[in-house]
């Protein structure tokens, strides 16, 4: 199956193009852009070898559809979804924090609690927790916002230090990012899942805050499957879930955690179409949707041509 790893677009009133790990980000006339969900997929930060047939789709039909049912709670920058890949929304300037919130310890946080930390982020973690268990309330753990390389933990009190925002937006910040986690949590239930832990992405436009890129996708967040929830807990079972923790431990059992001198292991096909069924199910199940597979064949022709048709009906250029 053919998937799309690189993009070279020259849309209409294009003036710059950003590539990152996943996305690849077009800046139109100054104030608009185009953002392409490529089928690139990162772990441990780095880009894995191959590429995710439809996983571009899913991240971005996914989070179309997360930042349609929160647009009550907090404005967002999506103006229209152009094409299965595409999003076309507002420019903002980006806050260089992730607003990190986790409902339950596992993934990163799990790793420094079972290493014997039991503050995270300047935040304190209980006593007695295992794996996957739940914390008494979500709690907050910002991470920097990295041009290049690993986003690290930062605390609030070291984000105010550092003037990165001003304490009135930082609250503002926290206040959003419990309120969208709740949301989530809320939906995800309605589907037999838990919504475990996920990450918010906010930039400023004329002064006020706006959510940007993805939210409660695969890339950004952890499911797990409330059915059998407390029964794989009380074996001490690891919890079956929908995210992309699987590929880690994969690339773990395989030697590699993006650390100084590991050699990035290759992907069979069998693991890279597992990555696929994993992504798509993950749609179909929180959406209650049929998913749809686009044509694989012209994809670049597609995006081109609906992107481009998008941008001048809505006079955008």
């Amino acid at each position: 199956m053919k998937s799309l790893t690189n993009s070279t677009f020259e849309f209409p009133g294009q003036e710059e193009v950003y590539h990152g790990k996943v996305r690849d980000v077009y800046t139109i006339n100054k104030d608009f852009l185009v953002m392409v969900a490529s089928d690139r997929i990162s772990a441990f930060d780095h880009i894995l070898p191959k590429g995710i047939p439809f996983k571009g789709q899913v991240l971005n039909q996914v989070a179309t559809y997360f930042l349609k049912a929160t647009e009550d709670i907090v404005p967002n920058w999506l103006i229209g979804v152009p094409d299965p890949n595409v999003a076309v929304g507002h420019k903002c300037e980006p806050i260089r924090i992730e607003m990190v919130i986790r409902g339950y310890l596992t993934g990163h946080a799990w790793r420094e609690y079972r290493s014997g930390k039991r503050v995270l982020c300047g935040v304190q973690m209980p006593d007695g927790m295992i794996e996957s268990q739940a914390f008494p309330e979500p709690i907050i753990t910002p991470a920097t916002k990295a041009e290049e390389g690993h986003d690290e933990d930062i605390s609030r009190a070291e984000i105010l230090e550092r003037q990165i925002v001003s304490e009135d937006i930082y609250v503002q910040l926290e206040d959003y990012t419990r309120k969208l986690f709740q949301r989530g949590t809320e939906m995800a239930e309605e589907r037999g899942l838990i919504l475990v832990d996920t990450k918010y992405e906010f930039g400023l436009k004329d002064g006020k805050v706006m959510l940007m890129d993805e939210i409660h996708t695969p890339d950004s967040s952890r499911y797990f499957y409330i059915e059998g929830y407390e029964e794989r807990q009380k074996a001490g079972q690891p919890q079956k879930q929908l995210s992309k923790e699987f590929v880690r431990q994969w690339l773990i059992e395989n030697d590699f955690q993006g650390l100084d001198g590991q050699k990035m292991p290759d992907m069979p096909d069998d693991f890279v179409q597992l990555v696929t069924e994993r992504y798509i199910e993950l749609f179909e199940k929180i959406t209650g949707e049929k998913f749809k597979k686009t044509t694989a064949e012209n994809m670049e022709e597609r995006i081109l041509k609906n992107t481009s048709a998008f941008l001048r009906d809505n006079n955008l250029i």
